[in-house]
């Protein structure tokens, strides 16, 4: 039986709130507004990093994404399906009612019902049920073992008793976390204030504000007048160069946790095919994007699996950059210049196809500009549509209306993060409609073995279908990027997340 244990006394030590700092305030710039703030609905990352800060879930990941006591104080394993957490004493939600093991039950009962449609709900379907055993105590059944568990535990703990009452928390939410919501002007701002009911007392910034400013530059250039204290990514190139090297401002620059990346629609019947999707892939530029137009802030990727993760290998490819081949493959499908008017063209029809992307990173537009100025070069007649965030992802591509998008994927913490909900048959954010059995059986053998060899080795068989039949092509591995103020009130600890307890004092 492994038990793990972290004494309150020392946590408390670590993260109890500094008197000398009350009435301290920071304003923290963002590119997007909230969707919504139900911790369980959450599915852009400012709604990410808020909630973090809103509610606790049983265990807070650290910096160094390792899974920490919060809400629970210890847990235990004594079988490879079994998880029984033992929560605190006196736990209180920011409206002071107490947060008790029916609250873990609701929260989790509630996040994998398929009619709830979390668009998280994919990484804890192993969950077979959740019991209370008394007050303070809940046992987690699984269907399987699930290597990834504790790494997604994180997730808010919402009240049963509200929630059931009416209580819209996605619009007013109410948590234990370190913040509680003091006001919210759509697309405006996100106000937090600190929550004294949180275990390990209030945080060391008594107010958070959080400016929506969808322009990277704008933002940028907000935080050098003094506007702004934080700004962290997505961040333009030439700005982050400019403000790293400004004296007056702090930063960290590292690897992220995130990608960028082509999403191909594969139900689309020109894109079914996964040559198509091939020869398309071969029209991407890496080098040029990642190092000209994003100045070199990322790395140019291979494949689907993170450099920094144990599952990694150098030995995974997905197609580069070539024109003549890309062209060759169009002309090996039936896709031909029959007309001499430069166009491809096939049973009278050309190969038209739309690049779409969202407005508010103008790094990606260029990007989406960029790929059209080379399919036309290859013969494709390539449209483009950029529309703003809420628009392209919830009316876009959430509902599968692409053909080739570019998006990123943040927080991935676990190869599982990345791949099972998205391009296994039938997850809820596979929206290519990516298929096939082969895959599926390699990414639920990655989740459910307990051996990290085992997983490495089910990940890079998957990632090497991947890089063949291309549901997605990884443009670049993100790096991670903040800036901050030096006259902050607290020392910031950053995380490659992106989330922001590091900036209140909730991270040593």
């Amino acid at each position: 039986m492994k038990k793990i244990f972290l004494s309150t006394s020392a946590i408390l030590l670590a993260l109890a709130a500094n008197p000398a700092y009350a009435q301290e305030a920071i304003v923290v710039g963002t590119d997007v507004d909230a969707g919504t703030l139900d911790s369980r609905l959450t599915r852009d990352t400012t709604a990410y990093r808020v909630a973090d800060l809103i509610y606790s879930g049983l265990v807070h990941i650290t910096p160094q994404l390792e899974a920490v006591p919060d809400l629970a104080e210890s847990w235990e394993t004594p079988d490879a399906t079994t998880f029984i957490f033992k929560l605190r004493q006196g736990l209180k939600f920011s409206d002071g009612t107490p947060l008790t093991a029916d609250d873990v039950v609701f929260t989790y009962t509630t996040l994998v019902q398929p009619d709830f449609n979390a668009p998280m709900r994919a990484l804890y379907t192993p969950i077979a049920s959740v019991e209370k055993v008394d007050d303070l105590t809940v046992k987690f059944n699984l269907s399987a073992p699930y290597a990834p568990l504790l790494s997604y535990l994180d997730l808010g703990i919402v009240p049963q008793e509200l929630v059931e009452g009416g209580r819209d928390i996605a619009n007013e939410p109410v948590g234990a976390g370190p913040m509680k919501l003091a006001s919210w002007n759509r697309g405006a701002e996100i106000v937090l204030e600190a929550n004294p009911d949180y275990w390990a007392g209030a945080p060391e910034v008594e107010k958070v504000t959080l400016k929506i400013i969808a322009d990277n530059s704008a933002r940028a250039q907000a935080f050098e007048a003094g506007d702004l204290d934080v700004i962290q990514s997505p961040l333009s190139p030439q700005d982050i160069t400019r403000l790293a090297g400004d004296d007056r401002f702090g930063n960290v620059i590292i690897p992220g946790l995130g990608v960028t990346y082509i999403n191909f629609n594969t139900k689309d019947p020109l894109l079914a095919d996964p040559k198509m999707r091939q020869a398309f892939s071969m029209l991407i530029d890496q080098q040029t994007i990642v190092n000209d137009l994003y100045q070199g802030v990322d790395q140019v990727a291979s494949s689907i699996i993170l450099p920094s993760s144990w599952a990694y290998s150098a030995d995974i490819k997905q197609p580069t950059f070539n024109l003549e081949g890309a062209t060759k493959l169009f002309n090996e499908l039936g896709w031909t210049d029959s007309n001499g008017d430069g166009l491809l063209d096939k049973d009278g029809k050309n190969l038209t196809v739309t690049l779409a992307t969202h407005s508010e990173d103008p790094n990606r537009v260029q990007t989406i500009e960029f790929l059209q100025a080379m399919f036309t070069q290859a013969g494709v007649d390539a449209k483009t549509q950029i529309t703003d965030w809420p628009s392209f992802s919830t009316n876009y591509v959430q509902k599968s209306q692409h053909q080739i998008a570019l998006l990123g994927w943040l927080n991935i913490v676990d190869p599982d993060r990345l791949l099972f909900g998205q391009l296994s048959t039938g997850g809820p954010t596979n929206w290519g409609g990516y298929s096939n059995a082969k895959v599926d059986e390699l990414l639920q053998k990655g989740r459910s073995s307990l051996d990290q060899k085992e997983r490495a080795a089910a990940y890079q068989e998957a990632a090497k279908i991947l890089a063949e039949e291309l549901p997605y092509f990884i443009v670049s591995y993100q790096g991670y990027q903040l800036f901050y103020d030096k006259e902050l009130p607290t020392q910031v600890v950053a995380t490659p997340r992106g989330y922001l307890r590091g900036l209140i004092g909730m991270e040593k």
